[in-house]
């Protein structure tokens, strides 16, 4: 199975995640959105950042991780290539515990791709079945 792959948006880029289950397809998702960054295959897990963030929906979860994701990014200055996702369900909201790897951005080793400006809600989907589809958009 296919880990992910990009549709065109005007203006913008859009990827589907896929995985067995939804961690897997968030942990899918994660990459697809490094790689539109920088190619992931050139980035080492030096260093590790946990996170957890609790959201009310699985749209909401998947949109609030992937804005952690661009924070830690921004904010540490690090590209990553390696996500540990660990969803549950307590009560109503779902709770996402992570961890991601990877290193500092150096731009005479990774490749400059695409900046990723925000996150966006627009076409965003989770689809739960026998494979686990995600939607998201991002804006470049």
């Amino acid at each position: 199975m296919k880990k992910f792959e990009y549709f065109d948006v005007t203006a913008d880029i859009g990827f589907y995640a896929f995985g067995k289950t939804l961690n897997e397809a968030f942990e899918n998702a994660s990459l697809a959105m490094f790689n539109i960054i920088s190619n992931t295959g050139n980035i080492e897990p030096k260093k590790s950042i946990e996170f957890e963030i609790t959201s009310e929906d699985k749209v909401s979860l998947l949109y609030d991780y992937l804005e952690e994701l661009l924070f830690y990014h921004e904010i540490e200055f690090m590209l990553f290539s390696e996500f540990d996702v660990q969803i549950d369900c307590i009560g109503e909201d779902y709770h996402l515990k992570a961890i991601i790897k990877g290193e500092d951005i150096n731009w005479d080793k990774h490749a400059r791709n695409c900046e990723i400006k925000a996150i966006t809600f627009h076409q965003m989907e989770v689809n739960v079945g026998d494979v686990v589809e995600l939607k998201a958009i991002v804006d470049l």
